[in-house]
């Protein structure tokens, strides 16, 4: 039972970083085409404060708290890490990496920047503000 939940928070731990990295890409990609949800204030603030998380857990030099749930599991199931079952074994292969320290702090605090200039950028809007265009097309003017 134990290997069964620590292979679950493993697809949450890999769902929380598709939710980062592709709502980031989505943000970008939606200011073009023009999607009105990619503004929505839940969505971003959801955003802006998972990529703050990750940044700063690796400021303060912490695991993720999912990592450590998720190796408490395997421990306690008998296994090493990311050895017992299918998905543990391919998700984590897409989600962890053997990198120095430095690299991930480096890296999640450039993708935190990122996340915070497209903040700028793209700004998100409240529930029912009327900033379109009125093309019925939920185009904005670039402020």
């Amino acid at each position: 039972m134990y290997s069964l939940v620590a292979d679950a928070i493993l697809v949450v731990h890999f769902a929380f970083i598709v939710f980062v990295l592709g709502g980031q890409a989505c943000v970008v990609v939606g200011r073009f085409l023009n999607w009105r949800w990619v503004r929505n204030m839940t969505f971003r603030l959801c955003h802006i404060l998972a990529i703050g998380i990750v940044v700063a857990l690796s400021w303060a030099d912490q695991l993720c708290p999912l990592t450590t749930w998720e190796n408490s599991l395997r421990y306690a199931a008998g296994e090493q890490p990311y050895a017992g079952s299918f998905v543990g074994y391919w998700v984590g292969r897409l989600v962890y990496y053997d990198a120095p320290q430095w690299v991930f702090i480096v890296g999640y605090s450039l993708f935190g920047a990122l996340v915070l200039a497209t903040w700028i950028w793209i700004r998100p809007e409240r529930e029912g503000s009327n900033t379109s265009t009125g093309d019925g097309h939920g185009k904005h003017p670039d402020r």
